[in-house]
């Protein structure tokens, strides 16, 4: 028998990435290294390195909800990650999902396009995401750019703030790392208020899976029963350490080193 027979469970939908470095890989990593067991549900299958997103299927809907149910009906899940979504179908069955478990902390990273480039979501996906899954969503996750997209009309990122709490979602925090600022400045709203803001040292790359380890640091910490905005803060360590020591397997992006805690460095 282990140990520790309370470990707590977090459930991550996400795209496969061969890279390794984003969707249910960096889920998976940023669960483990934080002490969570990972439940994955497979939404997507992609064909993408290190520098771009040549194409993807997404999975089929029942197939998906197989896959989730299974999971959610053996094991007490904790907490739950939604990343890339596929298709529409798979939004609506995702929704459908989250119904039946809403006392679940849900976890959403509004991903438009992967981090090397490729589109995820058009225009009626977008349409699913606000409609479907930000109502049921704990903390939302954009970037600065996704966060204007969501919310057009807005003149600033405040104010896609407010437009986007007013979908629904509790918690937003806004990621400055495509804004043209020394440092990263990243800004926490909830209650039609700025609650946080965060100040990080810019560094030198860009990252594949970035917004994935964030977004799943996240869920792993309300998985394990700490309040939001404590989750948010610390989640936001983590993956600030994961891309400081993140390395260059391929000839595109870094990948975050989710577990950089392992290696023995002195820092």
């Amino acid at each position: 028998m282990s140990d520790n027979p309370n470990l707590p469970i977090a459930m991550s939908f996400a795209g496969m990435d061969p890279s390794g470095g984003a969707g249910l890989q960096a889920d998976i990593e940023t669960f483990a290294s934080l002490g969570v067991h990972s439940t994955p549900v497979v939404t997507a299958i992609t064909v993408q390195d290190t520098q771009n997103l040549l194409r993807y299927e997404a999975v089929n809907t029942s197939l998906l909800v197989e896959q989730a149910r299974a999971i959610l009906e053996d094991m007490p899940v904790a907490a739950i990650k939604i990343g890339m979504l596929g298709s529409v179908e798979n939004a609506e069955a995702i929704h459908t999902i989250l119904m039946d478990y809403p006392n679940l902390p849900v976890v959403l990273d509004p991903l438009v396009s992967a981090g090397g480039g490729g589109e995820l979501a058009d225009a009626n996906m977008l349409n699913a995401m606000t409609s479907l899954l930000f109502p049921l969503t704990t903390v939302l996750t954009p970037n600065s750019n996704e966060a204007r997209l969501f919310a057009p009309e807005a003149d600033t990122l405040d104010a896609c703030a407010m437009e986007l709490l007013d979908m629904g979602s509790e918690y937003i925090l806004i990621t400055g790392t495509h804004e043209a600022t020394p440092n990263v400045v990243n800004s926490l709203y909830s209650g039609h208020r700025v609650i946080e803001t965060y100040t990080w040292e810019r560094l030198p790359y860009s990252y594949h899976g970035s917004g994935c380890t964030l977004a799943a640091a996240i869920t792993a910490l309300l998985a394990q029963g700490m309040e939001p905005v404590t989750a948010i803060h610390e989640a936001q360590e983590y993956t600030w350490e994961a891309l400081k020591h993140g390395y260059h397997p391929g000839m595109g992006q870094a990948i975050p080193d989710r577990f950089f805690w392992a290696h023995g460095d002195d820092d």
